[in-house]
């Protein structure tokens, strides 16, 4: 067993862009004093060096937890359809926080420096497709952006 820490290797995918429909509320305040919003994502894109396509209408939403100081969890799930035919499907959970000021501004729809809050997520990918069977062996990861159409997320497999 070696000390020394392992390598966590990336590869990036493709770059995501979605937009998002109007928020319906799923929860007032709870007992962790925030909302639970369920979010239809109506369209959505991706391109990368391998791949690239378009996000299957009416296939998903964002389940997003907002809590008292801005902090946003997401539980998204959503099905991807590549240029030459082929589908996958995504899920991701994620993290978005930053100063209550930046948060605040992004709520109004104002851009905002991506650089200025956190915003990160995990995912897992699900395809019967063979050409795409290695989306099913690895994790995903991803950085997110949010400016006013809708976010924007870099996609890398974690090799």
């Amino acid at each position: 067993m070696t000390t020394t820490p392992l390598p966590l290797n990336t590869e990036f995918l493709f770059r995501m862009v979605l937009t998002a429909g109007t928020p319906q509320m799923a929860t007032g305040a709870d007992a962790r004093g925030g909302e639970l919003r369920v979010i239809p994502v109506t369209s959505g894109s991706f391109e990368g060096p391998g791949m690239k396509g378009e996000l299957v209408p009416g296939t998903t939403a964002d389940w997003l937890r907002v809590e008292a100081d801005g902090t946003a969890h997401m539980d998204v799930r959503l099905v991807m359809r590549t240029s030459k035919g082929q589908t996958f499907y995504m899920s991701y959970s994620g993290i978005r926080h930053g100063p209550a000021d930046i948060i605040a501004r992004m709520g109004r729809g104002e851009a905002v420096d991506p650089s200025s809050y956190y915003f990160r997520i995990a995912i897992r990918f699900e395809t019967a497709d063979p050409e795409l069977a290695w989306l099913n062996r690895v994790l995903g990861v991803g950085v997110g952006q949010r400016p006013p159409a809708g976010p924007t997320y870099d996609v890398y497999a974690v090799r």
